[in-house]
């Protein structure tokens, strides 16, 4: 099983849409696909029709087992299930921070979910808390969408220096621009500057299309409701390019 994090720092930056949009492609290709919906604000499982509901407490969530399985959800595709969020999840790290182990306790409640499934995709919050140290320790892969500007570039930073500070290992960290606007000149130059300083930016970006704020009306994923569309073909190529050169090539 080989888990992979859509993480940022930074809200607003097309975390969960590409969450959304690379489990689908996942499991399109046949692989057994649970996206885990960590944001206690639920747009995945908005996405994907389902209640944001739980049902066990933050404390029985942490811990998992077969009282957490029950609260995973079919999708309408085929190979992909849902762990909801709930808004209950706002207190996951106070409940983390409680236990032993503290920094494992994510990993340790995913682990008996490989007997399942090929793949396990979180949507983080955005937050640096003690569930996003869980995240970078649980993930073999954490992909960071950053829009080409200076406040995003800025917080990406922020992210490297803290793996930096705390020992977390930089090599699961891998970086796709977002939300791209090539009309505009900040963009362009963003983007020449990042990645030049920055080896470990995958190439296929994500451009700033309107047809990605029509899946909260829609509430499906691109390629479902859109296959041939440019948006569509750009979650493609990401997840295409994701797969052949990250730790995920290796697993998935």
């Amino acid at each position: 099983m080989t888990i992979l994090a859509l993480y940022s720092n930074k809200g607003g930056v097309g975390k969960t849409a590409a969450a959304v949009n690379l489990a689908y492609l996942a499991a399109a290709q046949g692989k057994r696909t649970l996206i885990c919906d960590l944001d206690p604000q639920g747009a995945a499982t908005f996405y994907f029709r389902v209640k944001p509901k739980l049902k066990v407490g933050v404390k029985k969530y942490i811990v998992g087992g077969s009282a957490l399985e029950k609260s995973i959800k079919g999708t309408d595709f085929d190979n992909l299930d849902l762990l909801p969020a709930a808004f209950s999840l706002r207190r996951l790290d106070i409940a983390i921070n409680d236990m032993k182990r503290a920094r494992q306790r994510l990993k340790k409640m995913l682990s008996p979910l490989a007997k399942t499934y090929d793949l396990i995709v979180l949507d983080s919050p955005p937050t640096i808390n003690l569930v996003a140290e869980n995240i970078f320790v649980a993930a073999d892969a954490i992909l960071v969408p950053v829009i080409p500007t200076t406040l995003s570039m800025r917080a990406f930073e922020q992210l490297r220096g803290f793996f930096k500070k705390e020992a977390y290992s930089q090599k699961k960290l891998f970086a796709f621009f977002s939300m791209v606007d090539r009309r505009k000149n900040m963009h362009r130059e963003t983007e020449l500057a990042m990645r030049d300083t920055y080896r470990r930016m995958l190439d296929t970006p994500i451009p700033y299309l309107s047809l990605v704020e029509r899946m909260g009306d829609e509430r499906q994923p691109i390629p479902a409701f859109a296959p041939r569309s440019t948006a569509a073909q750009a979650y493609v190529n990401l997840w295409n390019e994701l797969t052949a050169n990250t730790a995920l090539a290796r697993k998935t």
